[in-house]
């Protein structure tokens, strides 16, 4: 058993716990509990980063742990977006961090030579094939 995890909570009185399930979480083998969530197994094991935002890296964890904000999705044996705070953990899961994925409308040309209006895009245009040679 790991130190991270309550086992005796001032409201909630002594953890119970009954059965280990084993699981991998990005390659490493771990064990959480039976009637733990992926979120709560994870993060008894001291695993704050479930994944990074998918274009600037920035990593992202348990925020609301009710469903709502969808921070937490992991993917679970190969099916992508799943909820880590609502998902029971079921024996040998293979989950995965969600990773920094490459934008393909990202522009990579200067933002400031770009039109900003229809006008500067028709004026933009003209422009280029005014300097086009004739054929």
């Amino acid at each position: 058993m790991n130190s991270h995890r309550i086992l005796d909570h001032p409201v909630l009185g002594k953890l119970t716990i009954e059965k280990e399930i084993p699981f991998t979480f990005d390659g490493k083998k771990y064990t959480g509990y039976e009637g733990d969530t992926i979120a709560s197994a994870l993060l008894a094991q001291g695993i704050r980063t479930l994944r990074v935002h998918e274009e600037s890296g920035s990593p992202r964890g348990i925020y609301c742990n009710i469903g709502h904000c969808f921070e937490c999705r992991v993917t679970v044996d190969g099916t992508p977006g799943i909820r880590a705070c609502l998902t029971e953990l079921n024996p040998d899961m293979i989950i995965e961090s969600g990773k920094q994925q490459f934008s393909p409308f990202k522009s990579t040309e200067n933002q400031d030579d770009l039109p900003r209006t229809y006008a500067e895009f028709e004026k933009q245009l003209k422009g280029e094939k005014e300097d086009e040679p004739d054929v």
